[in-house]
């Protein structure tokens, strides 16, 4: 009979410790430190994202009861306030490395999207995670309201977060995406949100295509109409340039403004774009390909601990919200790896429950222990006599 080390010891196999170490080292994560060290802190964290645990109380009692396989994971128990230190105090660029490096690794065997076209494809867009301002007063949003929010780079093939920047939920979308770095030569689908004609004129001068929505209070002309293809969904297709002078100052570039038409929702939406080259149809569908990008904000706020935090303080949030991201990469790495149909968030739920079973991860993924249904047995009543 094959022998395997439990599951969660199987997927962390993929990090390699001098790696972890090495970016500890970078940090001084262990200076004068003997007991509960990073590796510590980042396996407790990571079980707690894995476990669905809500508190650190909760975290600490329930994977301090497995004491004897935290052995085999290269860890000791902890008591709650070494761990509170730890999160306060340990910096969270150790776990934001170590996120890079695994995603470099996940890069190479990701899935290609289902869109064929001549560049990559990114996804650019934010979600606002909300906190109580007693406790993390350094996140002020509003008067009575304190959020972080994280703004996104998601790489089209596999659904990949490239780029996280978490910033202050004060922070606006049109600031935080100049700090985003975007390949040059790649295709971008944005939201109306990340609406800026300076940041329209850096993509443009960086051969960088972009599909928005279009503000309807623009003022433009219209240079040239293209024709129509045969297609209901496509109203109009025009080229046209804005007459804003201002505006004119910041982009003076033509744009394509497509009129679309979604039958789903019975509306008609306005694209604006500087892709000259592909049909409107395609653009269209571009555009709804930014949907992947709701999808993976919907995955990691359902399956991972981002919402409810250990620490008050910005650097345990920072720590755990990496943490939960490098979760995040390892359900998707041995998804692509083992190429199940299974999604990300069915693969959190089944991992959740043989966290700590000796079993093939290869096969649990690949969902081999459910057995086919067999022939169905006939309940008869059987009468004996004595």
């Amino acid at each position: 009979m094959a022998y395997f080390t439990t599951i969660f010891g199987q997927m962390i196999h993929l990090i390699p410790r001098l790696d972890f170490n090495s970016s500890v080292n970078k940090y001084k994560g262990d200076y004068r430190i003997r007991k509960f060290r990073c590796w510590d802190q980042f396996i407790f964290l990571l079980l707690g994202q894995f476990c669905k645990r809500d508190s650190l109380r909760e975290t600490i009692f329930s994977i301090n009861s497995l004491h004897s396989k935290l052995f085999h994971l290269g860890c000791n128990t902890v008591r709650r306030s070494t761990f509170s230190d730890a999160n306060n105090k340990r910096a969270h660029q150790i776990y934001r490395d170590l996120f890079f490096k695994l995603l470099e690794k996940t890069q190479k065997i990701a899935p290609k999207h289902k869109l064929k076209l001549d560049r990559k494809l990114y996804f650019i867009d934010a979600t606002t995670i909300d906190l109580c301002l007693k406790l993390f007063p350094w996140a002020r949003f509003r008067k009575t309201k304190a959020a972080i929010r994280l703004h996104t780079l998601l790489q089209a093939d596999g659904s990949l977060p490239v780029f996280l920047n978490i910033t202050d939920g004060k922070v606006h979308e049109t600031n935080a995406v100049k700090t985003i770095p975007v390949p040059k030569g790649s295709y971008l689908a944005i939201d109306r949100g990340y609406h800026d004609f300076h940041q329209y004129n850096y993509y443009i001068n960086n051969n960088i295509r972009f599909v928005t929505k279009m503000k309807t209070n623009a003022k433009y002309r219209i240079l040239e109409t293209l024709p129509s293809e045969d297609s209901t969904s496509i109203l109009s297709d025009e080229i046209i340039e804005f007459t804003g002078y201002v505006t004119h100052k910041k982009c003076p570039h033509p744009f394509r403004k497509i009129r679309y038409y979604d039958a789903e929702k019975d509306k008609t939406i306005i694209f604006l774009s500087n892709d000259f080259e592909n049909d409107a149809q395609t653009i269209a569908d571009i555009y709804k390909a930014r949907w992947d990008i709701e999808t993976f904000f919907k995955n990691i706020k359902q399956n991972l601990k981002i919402k409810r935090f250990f620490g008050t303080s910005r650097n345990a949030v920072m720590t755990q919200v990496w943490i939960a991201m490098i979760a995040y990469l390892l359900i998707s790495f041995y998804k692509f790896l083992h190429k199940t149909k299974q999604s990300v968030q069915t693969l959190f739920k089944i991992i959740q429950v043989n966290i700590f079973e000796r079993k093939s991860l290869k096969d649990l993924i690949k969902n081999k222990f459910i057995k086919p249904p067999g022939k169905a047995v006939n309940n008869q009543i059987c009468i004996f006599r004595f």
